[in-house]
């Protein structure tokens, strides 16, 4: 809970040279703050409401009168507002003697997941003489931490979606050699089905992608969006999920993967060309990471890089069009480092207890994409791929 990690926190505060860290809520405007702020769930903040936490002294919480409770369960002193004459004079008392103070903001928006603080609230500090600074290194050790339950619980979840997926190609090999088609949208709520068997959730659907739609690496089927999956067909699977809180009894952690097989008994040279230079580039994504890991201080786009140069030197690199990995967290995209310096150039370290994806694609327009996803989890004194081996080959669903 936040108010036992105040004073880490505030030691973090010290060694930044800032005065505080300021979180500004207003309905969904920042997760980063409303996750640690414990304003998730049922919270319904419809008014302003605001939380400092100083590098030396006692926490200070604003709130308008008509939602006093909104923070009341977090330590510190308190103060309320009615008529907007009265908030910026709130504002303003509660940034009494901080000069600078850290928050949810990245310069020139290089960071959109850190990017939260919306421009209006950025010149009322600015108005009151506050200079800000990014949190982005603070959300890194404070919101995308796992604790030893939610490592194991995503543990947990790693496995169950090595064996759910691996039962959705058996299911698809099953239909097919009963002469039956099958439909990407059919196998998809098989997966959802598996996911409620085994007492876990998704935020959406896994993506199920035959043929070119597996060179959408967002497709996603439905009741009115679907193919026929078909002898001789290309498949990938992309599911993603965490336990049911009553199945975890914490905040469970997601896993995420991807493995992609043939509806046949042979590949052709493309598909094992594309298909080993994603897996060669996973590989030394995660040899980066084994090598170094935590002995030397690595950063997001580090890993990115070192994953995307071999698709580069394959010749595919125009065709690998996402980020290497994105942070894993209770949400599926997590608050935490990504590896990526495609989209952004995230030079977050990566920390000890987080973990994230490392996922290359390649994706031939009009034709197929393949994707490999492994989920590495970062504990104090290795780093794990979680879940099970990860695939080498594609996947053969008919002898």
């Amino acid at each position: 809970m936040l108010k036992d990690r105040i004073p880490d926190i505030q030691e973090i505060l010290v060694e930044m040279g800032v005065d505080g860290w300021f979180f500004s809520c207003f309905q969904q405007s920042d997760p980063v703050a409303l996750d640690l702020l414990e304003l998730g769930g049922d919270s319904l903040v419809t008014r302003r409401c605001y939380y400092l936490i100083p590098a030396q002294g006692e926490p200070r919480r604003l709130m308008h009168r008509l939602e006093p409770e909104m923070l009341a369960h977090l330590p510190g002193s308190e103060c309320h507002y009615l008529t907007w004459a009265e908030h910026r004079k709130g504002l303003g008392t509660l940034m009494t003697g901080c000069k600078t103070v850290a928050a949810q903001y990245s310069p020139m928006n290089a960071l959109p997941t850190v990017s939260r603080l919306d421009a209006g609230t950025a010149e009322l500090l600015a108005g009151f003489g506050v200079k800000i600074a990014s949190s982005a290194d603070l959300i890194q050790k404070f919101a995308a931490v796992w604790s030893d339950e939610q490592l194991a619980s995503h543990r947990r979840a790693s496995t169950h979606l090595h064996e759910i997926v691996l039962e959705a190609f058996d299911h698809v090999a099953d239909a097919l050699r009963s002469g039956n088609e099958i439909q990407e949208y059919a196998v998809q709520k098989f997966i959802l089905e598996q996911f409620d068997r085994r007492g876990m959730w998704t935020e959406s659907p896994p993506i199920v992608a035959v043929n070119e739609h597996s060179a959408d690496p967002h497709y996603q089927p439905g009741p009115n969006l679907s193919r026929a999956i078909r002898k001789g067909d290309f498949l990938l699977i992309d599911l993603w999920a965490k336990e049911k809180p009553a199945v975890s009894g914490a905040e469970a952690i997601y896993g995420d993967i991807c493995w992609c097989g043939v509806c046949r008994a042979e590949l052709t040279e493309r598909e094992v060309e594309l298909f080993s230079t994603a897996v060669n580039a996973r590989e030394a994504g995660w040899q980066l990471i084994a090598n170094n890991y935590p002995r030397t201080t690595l950063r997001g786009f580090e890993v990115d890089d070192a994953t995307r140069k071999v698709i580069e030197v394959a010749g595919f690199g125009e065709w690998f069009i996402h980020r290497t990995g994105h942070s894993i967290g209770t949400q599926d995209h997590g608050q935490g480092a990504n590896m990526d310096n495609l989209e952004t150039h995230d030079t977050r370290p990566l920390e000890p207890m987080t973990g994230f994806s490392i996922e290359p694609g390649i994706y031939l327009p009009g034709e197929f994409g393949v994707r490999t996803e492994i989920n590495v989890a970062l504990t104090p004194e290795a780093p794990e791929i979680t879940g099970g081996t990860p695939q080498k080959e594609l996947l053969r669903l008919l002898a």
